[in-house]
Order: structure tokens, then sequence, then C-alpha cells
């Protein structure tokens, strides 16, 4: 099994609602013999059932779950729907893979398939330790209904939503910038990382998509086993089609294309799983689906701001990656794209300043951010955020014709409108 074949079963167990329901299956056929046995064992009564009854119970219960399940799934549905329609689409794979959806979806399952059991085994004689676990199972299952209901309503308000993503990307990024910052070292590939000549290059061979991730790891081995330096052509994030070109290799035959391409994750939409971008980007892309004419929703742009400020100020104080991994010997192996911080801070705020133009709250939170950044920031991050900030200052003069407006729109404000101490 190549890096590729395991990060995909990682992902589907992160993510998959068939997974979790097939094993909740599996857990109720496997389940169900062991109390059966320890019923016939201790003749552990419960609720004392006929078997009339028992039938009864049970044959109500069975299509009620199953009635339960259908439910959930159709308003969990519709739910993500409307959110992603007021967000943005990109928080739907967020949702599902929410261990709330996950875990409801495979306790109902698994009481649906464990009442079912239990029914095929009333006969003349009632194993009633076993219909009592069926008709506790669903009962809890009741209880939690309602608790998912409470919960997924309340997940999917845009400040909670907002929230999740901040501490997705707050994940993301402590797992691919594990080093503080240090500015006496640098964060881009030192002169020489990649050998002169002219190298082979391994084009993309799959279906079209983004690349999801990869694996640096795998990939630096293959090439210190051939002695060669492979480059990683794509970032994470960047889109890929067939026939592109995804490697660079240098020195010697060096690895098989193959064995190169089973290193590499390709999808149909991007994951947060080693990119950072993409926590901003979903944060951007609600700001920015606030604050067009049709929704005009300044305050969630505001409430986007107040977590990418979080996410900005913990990226600046870690060290960037230089995009090389080395081997033993300090040979470098592997070198591939990686963005610096005048990236992430364009991604963060341009789109922002320039579709909250003329919006007083956006524009006197979004100051507030980047004068919050520039004091708290190490003195190399700066620069990008005194740049974005000027062009701030020019985008209030050429939003607002009236001088006291201009005055106003020109107070940092943490909430927009009504915080400031001026």
């Amino acid at each position: 099994m190549n890096w590729e074949q395991r990060y995909r079963l990682g992902l589907a167990a992160r993510t998959s609602l068939v997974l979790w329901a097939g094993a909740a299956l599996a857990a109720a056929v496997a389940g169900a013999p062991a109390v059966r046995w320890l019923d016939r064992e201790t003749g552990w009564g419960v609720f004392g059932y006929t078997p009339d009854g028992a039938r009864a119970v049970l044959g109500a219960l069975t299509g009620s779950m199953l009635t339960f399940i259908v439910f959930v799934l159709s308003a969990t549905l519709i739910v993500v729907q409307l959110a992603s329609g007021q967000l943005t689409p990109r928080v739907i794979a967020l949702v599902f893979a929410m261990p709330l959806v996950r875990g409801t979806i495979a306790a109902f399952t698994f009481t649906y398939a464990y009442t079912l059991g239990a029914l095929g085994r009333v006969e003349d004689r009632v194993p009633d330790l076993h219909v009592g676990v069926a008709v506790v199972l669903n009962l809890g299952c009741i209880v939690l209904f309602f608790w998912f209901v409470q919960r997924l309503s309340g997940g999917l308000r845009p400040s909670a939503m907002m929230q999740l993503v901040a501490d997705r990307g707050r994940r993301v990024i402590e797992q691919v910038y594990p080093l503080g910052y240090d500015p006496d070292r640098p964060e881009q590939p030192a002169p020489g990382s990649v050998p002169p000549g002219r190298p082979r290059v391994v084009p993309f061979a799959g279906r079209s998509g983004v690349v999801m991730a990869f694996g640096g790891g795998d990939l630096a081995r293959l090439a210190r086993e051939a002695d060669a330096v492979v480059g990683l052509v794509p970032q994470v994030g960047d889109s890929l089609a067939a026939g592109d070109p995804l490697f660079r290799v240098y020195g010697g035959a060096g690895p098989a294309d193959d064995a190169l391409r089973g290193c590499v994750a390709v999808g149909p939409e991007r994951t947060l799983d080693q990119d950072p971008r993409f926590a901003f980007r979903i944060l951007v892309d609600i700001a920015d689906k606030a604050l067009s004419p049709a929704i005009n929703d300044p305050t969630t742009a505001v409430l986007a701001l107040d977590q990418i400020t979080g996410l900005l100020l913990d990226l600046g104080r870690r060290r960037l990656d230089e995009g090389v991994i080395r081997d033993r010997d300090g040979k470098p192996r592997l070198v591939y794209g990686t963005p610096d911080w005048p990236d992430y801070v364009m991604l963060a705020v341009s789109e922002i300043r320039h579709y909250g133009a003329g919006s007083m709250q956006v524009d006197r939170r979004l100051r507030a951010m980047l004068e919050h950044l520039i004091r708290e920031l190490p003195e190399a991050r700066r620069p990008p955020l005194e740049e974005e900030l000027a062009l701030l200052g020019r985008a209030v003069e050429r939003g607002f014709r009236d001088e006291t407006d201009r005055k106003r729109a020109g107070v940092a404000d943490y909430q927009g409108v009504g915080g400031s101490d001026s």
C-alpha cells in the first residue's frame, strides 16, 4: 500500500458516513450474539415482555428507528445546503466530517440493526435481556436525536462555523509549521537546493483535480534511495490536469514514475490536511459573500475578521516552511513550493478590503486587525501589513465623500462600529 492509498484510507475513516454506518452494522451483528449468550447464561430479566408484546414493541421501534435515520439524513442535507448558501459551499465537507454527524448516524444505524436482530429472535421464549437492551438503545436514541438537533442547529450558525474553520486551521498550522519564528533562519529554499542540469519531468497521469496532500517523507526516501533530488511542481491546493508536470527529477534515473505519483493525493476539492491557506480561503469566502449586495451582512464579515486575526497571529509567530526536505547527511532530497508571509497577508486581507469598500464597519475592523498585528508580530512580519494598511487608508479616502465619515471610517474598532475608545 503506497502513501496515497494510506492517505485516502485515513481520510475515509475521518469523513465517510458510509464507513461509519458500515462499522455500526458490523458491531451490531457482532454484539447481538454476545448479548443473547449472556441472556441464556444469566437469565436476567428487564421488562418481562410476553412474545406478542415483545414483537409489537420491537416492530414499532424498528420502523421508528428507520424513520429516524431517514429524517436525520434529510434534515442534515437541507440544513447544510441552507448554511452553504448563506456562508460558502466549502463548509459542506466540514459539516459531514463533524464527529456529531458521523457519531449520530452510526448510533442510529447500530440501534436499528440490533433491534431488527432482537425482533427476529423472539419465539416462544423471549430473550428478555436481548429485548431490554434493544428498548434501552431506542430510548437513548430519542434523547440523542434531540441533542443532535440542538447541536447541529447551533453548530451551523455563522459564528460557530467560522470558529470550527479557525480551530481546524489552527491545528493544521501547528502541524505544517511546528517551529517558532526565528529571524536568523531563512524561510525560503537556500541557493543550490536544486542541482544544475536538465531535469526529467514526470507528468500527472490521473483525473483532473486539486492537490490535497503529499507524502514528503516518502518522496524524500525515494529520492535518497535513487540518489536524486525530486521537485514537486504544484503546491498543495493547486489544480492539476492530465499531462501537467507533477515532478522534476534531478540527478540519475531517479525513482520510478508510478512510485512518485503514489506519494501525491489529487481529489475533487481542497482539504485542510496540509493546506493552511484553505482555512483562510474559507473565512475570506464567507466574508466576501456576506459583503455581496445580495446579502449585505457586514457583521458576518467582521466575525470572519475576528477569526482571521487569530490565525494570522498564530501564523506570524511561527517559522514558515522553507520547502526543502533533507536526508540525514543534510543533502536536499525534496523541494516543493510553499507560500510565504506576504501571500498569507494578501489572501487574508485584499479581497475583504476590496468587497468591503464603503462599509464603515468592515473598514474600522480591518484597520484594528492590521494595527494589532503590526504591534504584536515580529518586525520582519510588518512590511506586508503596513502595505495593506496604506491600501486600506486609500480605499477609505475613495469610499466616503463626507469628511466626517472618512474620519470615522479611519478609526480602529474591534467591533466594527461601537467599540472604539475615541
